[in-house]
């Protein structure tokens, strides 16, 4: 079975604010990215509503939290517009030429992104083929990770240097604000992932 966002990133959030005194008898405001243009399911998602752990109504604890979604009917060119505006440096994924900014070895990777991944980050890449070997199951539906990069090609603008560096790290430690903004290379690039 293949899983992703719900279990390993919504729900691990949703836990922690249900799980958190802190955010008792007090008023919660979750902020998200979801864009509707993403994928059909995020279509559906209401842009305003009451977050998943939300209790304002409990009887024995309240927890009002609510869920902001402010740019789900957004197009792409007005995120990068916005961005441009303000000069905010875009991560370096999409320097890098990922279209999405996600997991690395993502389970729903295109061949491209693998292609990448394998000449950017080769230990990644083994560590994941290694892992379809030692297992018998394969993160695609039909083919192994060694198969599905001979059908990409690594993206032209992959990591070098210093974004190669930040792709991987979990803090970014150069400054957010640029003079010179350029629309990064994965900008309406490959939206591996689901639909």
């Amino acid at each position: 079975m293949r899983w992703c966002s719900a279990y390993l990133k919504i729900d691990v959030a949703a836990a922690a604010l249900r799980g958190d005194p802190r955010f008792l008898d007090s008023r919660t405001l979750v902020v998200t990215g979801e864009r509707a243009e993403e994928s059909a399911a995020r279509a559906r998602y209401k842009p305003f509503e009451p977050h998943r752990a939300d209790r304002r109504f409990g009887r024995r604890r309240r927890r009002h939290i609510d869920h902001w979604r402010p740019v789900l009917h957004w197009p792409e060119r007005q995120v990068w517009d916005i961005i441009r505006a303000h000069g905010i440096r875009p991560h370096p994924a999409y320097r890098a030429g990922f279209g999405r900014v996600s997991c690395m070895t993502c389970i729903f990777g295109a061949p491209d992104q693998w292609a990448t991944v394998r000449a950017h980050a080769p230990e990644r890449f083994r560590r994941i083929a290694d892992y379809e070997a030692q297992f018998g199951v394969t993160i695609h539906r039909k083919r192994p990770v060694t198969e599905r990069v001979l059908a990409g090609t690594a993206y032209a603008a992959a990591p070098s240097g210093i974004d190669a560096a930040l792709c991987e790290s979990h803090e970014e430690t150069v400054a957010v604000p640029v003079d010179q903004w350029e629309l990064p290379a994965g900008a309406f690039g490959e939206k591996a992932g689901p639909t």
